[in-house]
């Protein structure tokens, strides 16, 4: 059975088949087997149904929905111009701004897409003028982007407490430990490739642009206070804070910068539902799948070929890194949690690991996995956006890929360096 399913999800990619239609087909074969037929197939539409009724799964939209109104308004740009202000002008500032302000975005969006789109769009042509090549001005973008996927909040954090019952909250702040890290190593690779290619730096800001700059950021700032105080401090959990996000940014770029008027709304509904309709259709077949590979032991049968039930919790982890790493550079992000956890949770229970901490390493991988050829979704929108060919966007990535697999090796090794916070906040 699990040869027939396998086979016919490569059969229907290969195809051309969006990412859903390979799941529920899968899905249905092996329901199909199972019960010799279609007799209780209202089981399956049981499990779909599942798989989007929990009420963690609202946020979701929610910040689908606030990354969009702000990637169309003025936050990103106060953001960016805030950051620009205070190192733009030390060696290799530009590219450090570039990758702190996909930070800062990551930390009011959680879309790594939106922070290619938000981020890259401004900060691009400036490094191009500066002199940076844009083999490497597109893989930092797109790299630093998935920084986005740590900070809180992150869309795929939230899918991995879903699936696997972790909390989301402590998911969100034992992130912050593991994307300040990576900045702090992007930021000195940009250095050093600014100081071994000369690049110019940028004029210096006085003390009254700083605090200008300052000034016009302190709105977009609110939004990591509302996500990471309000669940630090006990006033929001992450559904409440979503929302809340949500109105934060009406009343940001409607009301107080006035960048969007009413007629922007119809758009923006637009995009978010159909951004959250595909989401939402992958966790429910996803969910199916799961189902159908765990009451058949499929995950068992894996993990005990393969030995990792016996290779201890670092031998697990170690497991787990590679699998979701090599899955996300041919298929979706949301779609390998989905799959790819249920799998693993034997072995996770078996070997006592922290589930945070695994969340922590997977959300990792999948930020990798996202900017790494062959098929990282966002090489694609940076394709999309800058309108540039597939080789010249990829053809910077290895060195960022590299300190993004030394990032995950440091977190197996020193635990924590996502926990400390988590702890802190939780224990």
């Amino acid at each position: 059975m699990t040869t027939i399913m396998i086979v016919t999800m490569i059969a229907l990619l290969l195809l051309g088949f969006p990412m859903m239609v390979p799941l529920i087909a899968a899905a249905i074969i092996g329901f199909y087997m199972m019960f010799n037929g279609f007799g209780q197939m209202d089981t399956l539409i049981q499990q779909m149904m599942a798989g989007i009724r929990p009420a963690s799964l609202i946020a979701v939209p929610m910040f689908i929905l606030a990354a969009d109104i702000m990637t169309r308004g003025q936050s990103a740009n106060r953001l960016i111009a805030m950051v620009m202000s205070f190192i733009g002008h030390i060696k290799g500032g530009l590219a450090v701004s570039t990758a702190a302000s996909c930070t800062l975005f990551g930390a009011v969006s959680g879309s790594t897409q939106a922070t290619v789109v938000a981020v890259g769009s401004p900060l691009r042509p400036k490094m191009l003028k500066a002199g940076y090549s844009d083999s490497f001005t597109l893989a930092l973008i797109i790299n630093a982007s998935d920084i986005a996927f740590l900070i809180p909040p992150s869309i795929g954090m939230i899918i991995y407490g879903v699936v696997s019952g972790t909390s989301i909250g402590e998911l969100f702040i034992a992130g912050i430990g593991p994307g300040l890290l990576i900045l702090l190593m992007f930021s000195a690779y940009c250095i050093t490739y600014a100081i071994v290619k000369d690049v110019p730096t940028e004029a210096k800001a006085n003390w009254r642009e700083r605090g200008t700059a300052v000034k016009k950021a302190l709105w977009p700032l609110g939004f990591p206070v509302i996500i990471i105080g309000g669940i630090y401090g006990g006033i929001f959990s992450p559904t409440e804070a979503a929302a809340a996000c949500v109105l934060y940014a009406v009343l940001l770029e409607f009301v107080v910068f006035r960048s969007l008027k009413m007629v922007d709304i119809y758009t923006i509904a637009k995009s978010t539902g159909l951004i959250t309709a595909v989401v939402f259709i992958l966790v429910a077949v996803g969910n199916s799948f799961s189902w159908i590979i765990s009451f058949a032991q499929i995950p068992q049968t894996i993990l005990e070929a393969v030995g990792v039930n016996d290779a201890g919790p670092t031998g697990v982890l170690i497991a787990i890194c590679i699998s979701f790493f090599i899955a996300c550079m041919f298929v979706d992000p949301i779609v390998v949690i989905l799959v790819l956890t249920p799998i693993f949770a034997p072995a996770i229970a078996a070997t006592g690991l922290d589930p945070v901490l695994v969340g922590i390493l997977i959300t990792l991988q999948v930020a990798i996995g996202s900017a790494t050829p062959p098929f990282g979704c966002d090489i694609f929108t940076a394709i999309a956006i800058f309108k540039r060919p597939y080789w010249e966007v990829i053809k910077g990535t290895p060195p960022f890929i590299f300190m993004l697999i030394l990032a995950a090796a440091l977190l197996i090794m020193f635990p924590q360096i996502a926990l400390f916070l988590r702890d802190l906040a939780f224990r």
